[in-house]
């Protein structure tokens, strides 16, 4: 079993697991210092630069860039199967990470801060914003067995910058309960459920804001995932 004790500060999350449970509308949480600095600082040292592996997503909901994982695309569901895909073009860290991010003691944990019944990664992205970057308030409303998890890559940002991934009470931005304003080594999660609004203002300052999106929830090879059992097809596209 891969010794995985230099990637994430434990602590630093389970502080915050009562307040993400006694959240309202709908259970969220921030987290600083979520990864460990050193390990932090290789992989936002080796974040992926903008080419060709990347795709925009440009319409009237948002304005951003999102690169999938190895053979994956940015929508993907990278979680069915047992075979972890190795992303050449990433360094040793990053691929560590990924490995992390499908290990039992990552969703393990997950489940025990959040009371939330997930047991496996079911898609992964990068999400870069630029300039001009930005995503309208929304609501996925596919599960309440769901985490919606955004770890940030991005140094130098300041209070009452836009960008950072907001949570609301309505998908209305004017409605919004928390937006962070430290993008250096934190985490937003949220669960999913008919209330959990949540985007990204639009960022007017020359910038790059660097972030993954994570998706955890419940799967088995009878029923798939719970967010998706109700579907008479699985559709492999995840809407950001």
């Amino acid at each position: 079993m891969e010794n995985f004790d230099d990637i994430c500060n434990w602590d630093n999350l389970f502080k915050q697991s009562e307040t993400f449970k006694n959240n309202k509308p709908f259970k969220f949480a921030y987290i600083e210092e979520i990864l460990k600095r050193d390990f932090y600082e290789k992989l936002f040292e080796t974040y992926p630069q903008h080419d060709k592996e990347w795709h925009t997503s440009t319409q009237f909901s948002k304005n951003q860039f999102v690169r999938g994982w190895g053979k994956f695309d940015s929508g993907h569901h990278t979680g069915e199967g047992e075979e972890l895909i190795v992303d050449p073009n990433l360094s040793p860290e990053w691929n560590k990470f990924y490995r992390f991010l499908h290990s039992q003691e990552f969703v393990n944990n997950m489940q025990k801060f959040s009371g939330v019944t997930v047991n496996k990664m079911k898609t992964f992205r990068f999400v870069l914003y630029h300039k001009g970057g930005y995503q309208l308030p929304h609501i996925h409303d596919d599960s309440t067995g769901t985490l919606i998890i955004f770890f940030n890559f991005s140094k130098g940002w300041k209070k009452g910058d836009p960008g950072g991934t907001y949570v609301a009470s309505e998908a209305d931005e004017s409605k919004i309960i928390f937006e962070p304003h430290n993008l250096d080594n934190t985490m937003v999660l949220l669960q999913d459920g008919p209330h959990s609004a949540h985007g990204a203002r639009y960022i007017v300052k020359d910038v790059k804001r660097q972030s993954i999106q994570v998706y955890l929830e419940e799967w088995s090879e009878e029923k798939g995932w719970s967010g998706e059992q109700d579907d008479a097809e699985v559709n492999p596209t995840v809407e950001l």
